[in-house]
């Protein structure tokens, strides 16, 4: 392309045949010079994105450094270098006592059945004598882990009722007494349960399967139930007392002082006034690691305006872990101190440097910035390994990474003059530095706050890798109930305890009439009988 614009322009000036002045030449000139200019900037961009793209499809996933030392590689003996020489080896023999395997401490928690074998009748007999034989001692030869299927059984609540032998033979009037019978899950509903809604609501919402799947796998076990009967059980569900759960999380959430956000996309079919390609989104909220009482929340909302952030943040006041998304600067109260994630500043140069050639990536300038980060990152996981508490990591922090930071900010600045195109993978790595620059300092002000948003982000995985199965929901109210879902499954894996375990714990509770707060996953009952 460039060598047609150059031979185009030569041609027009031989073709040209009315005399131009010098400062017409040279204008001219000048404007194909720019024009080249921005095709070389076009062309190394597109190039970058290109190796990038590559890079993340066919590359490692991990934002590790890979450090390159000159151990050969165990799989790559062929290659090995000969001219290296051998090391002089000494050989070592000693013996070791073999550690007890993990096994009975796995299956400890495991009911144990013994398959006792003995001889026939027959063939207790001593081959010496012909005496009986008697048994004289047993041992475990193996253990083997077993599988038991599924069942499913039907349970019926029957009634009993009482009267007096006495008023019967005496008064023209019986009094009579009734069984008390547990309430339905929904009365009117059928054959629901606690029991098996809970297995719906973990098969779909921790283990990813679709109600479609689960349909098949109930005809498969001769059961028929139809994935919308399952699907109004969940939107019942939610309306009768997930919805207000939810909220008594949420202001469990909100009495915490440190918060991490993020947010995911979501596509929901039948949303009024929008198109069923529109992308809604998921805004995932979650205490920090400082948090006696974990939680962790997903809000449905039809957009990615920053008014969802602040409208359920209202009432919170502390610090906020985001990433560099610009509503969470511009939309949040003041009372809300918004903290940068440094994992995202390291991405911008990692991507970088996937985008150059190998040969050019320890030159450029996108390692510098890279080794800025992976220093703070190294200091710590220092802090971490020393066991400080958070005002000892606040001191730690204050002497050796906060001087390490302004020196990346120094050095970022600088290099943001010499690179100020945006449109480059390293100008747009140092273009967010430079603009994120007060965000990121913020992580200094807390001992309790964190370097990263990862929190928040590994929070997003599971309905992430849900939302693959699943792929959408059918309408607002179906995005709502299963935002509160996940939040209930998430929170209890939060707090140690096994989503349907406690699911069910919860449905039977709620069911009786238990007060909701006597059913979060932090009381010791809940703790007592879904711990993991």
């Amino acid at each position: 392309m460039i060598i047609e614009i150059t031979a185009l322009f030569w041609y027009n000036m031989s073709m040209n045949t009315e005399m131009k002045s010098s400062a017409e030449w040279q204008a001219l000139l000048e404007k194909k010079e720019d024009e080249i200019t921005t095709l070389h900037r076009q062309v190394e961009w597109l190039t970058q994105q290109l190796r990038l793209m590559r890079g993340q499809r066919f590359g490692a996933s991990s934002e590790r450094t890979q450090v390159i030392s000159e151990q050969i590689s165990l799989f790559n003996e062929a290659e090995a270098d000969s001219d290296i020489p051998e090391s002089d080896l000494e050989q070592i023999t000693y013996k070791r006592k073999k550690r007890a395997g993990k096994r009975e401490m796995d299956f400890s928690g495991l009911p144990v059945e013994q398959i006792i074998h003995e001889l026939p009748e027959a063939e207790r007999v001593c081959l010496e004598c012909g005496g009986p034989l008697h048994k004289c001692g047993q041992s475990v030869l193996r253990r083997e882990l077993a599988y038991v299927p599924a069942q499913y059984k039907v349970v019926e609540h029957i009634q009993t009722a009482y009267s007096c032998r006495c008023c019967e033979q005496k008064n023209d009037h019986v009094p009579m007494k009734k069984s008390v019978v547990p309430p339905a899950l929904f009365p009117g509903s059928g054959v629901v349960s606690p029991g098996l809604l809970a297995h719906i609501l973990n098969s779909k919402y921790v283990l990813a399967l679709p109600l479609y799947r689960q349909e098949q796998e109930f005809q498969r076990v001769g059961v028929s139930i139809s994935r919308q009967t399952m699907a109004n059980w969940i939107l019942a569900v939610h309306e009768k007392w997930f919805s207000d759960f939810f909220q008594l999380l949420r202001r469990e959430l909100l009495a915490n002082s440190i918060l991490h956000a993020d947010e995911t996309t979501l596509m929901v079919l039948r949303e009024p006034g929008r198109k069923a390609q529109q992308k809604s989104y998921v805004w995932v909220y979650r205490t920090s690691g400082d948090s006696q009482r974990p939680v962790v929340l997903y809000d449905y909302q039809p957009t990615r305006a920053g008014e969802c952030a602040s409208n359920f943040l209202s009432g919170f006041s502390g610090m906020l872990h985001t990433d560099g998304y610009e509503a969470y600067h511009c939309k949040l109260p003041p009372e809300i101190t918004v903290v940068g994630c440094w994992a995202h500043m390291r991405r911008k140069f990692t991507d970088t440097l996937k985008s150059l050639p190998a040969d050019l990536r320890s030159r450029s300038p996108a390692q510098v910035g890279l080794d800025f980060c992976n220093k703070l990152f190294g200091l710590e996981e220092s802090y971490g390994k020393q066991g400080l508490f958070f005002e000892e990591r606040q001191l730690a922090r204050t002497e050796q990474s906060v001087p390490v930071a302004k020196a990346f900010f120094v050095w970022a600045k600088t290099e943001h003059k010499k690179n100020p195109v945006p449109k480059s993978m390293l100008g747009a790595a140092l273009t967010y530095a430079v603009r994120q620059e007060s965000w990121l300092m913020n992580v200094f002000l807390d001992g309790r706050l964190e370097l990263s948003n990862n929190r928040a982000e590994r929070s997003v995985r599971p309905f992430a890798l849900g939302r693959k199965n699943w792929l959408f929901s059918n309408t607002p109210k179906g995005a709502d109930a299963s935002a509160a879902i996940y939040s209930l499954v998430e929170t209890a894996k939060a707090n140690g305890l096994k989503p349907f375990a406690y699911l069910n714990f919860l449905l039977v509770r709620l069911a009786n009439g238990i007060k909701m707060e006597e059913c979060l996953p932090w009381t010791s009952l809940a703790q007592k009988l879904c711990k993991s």
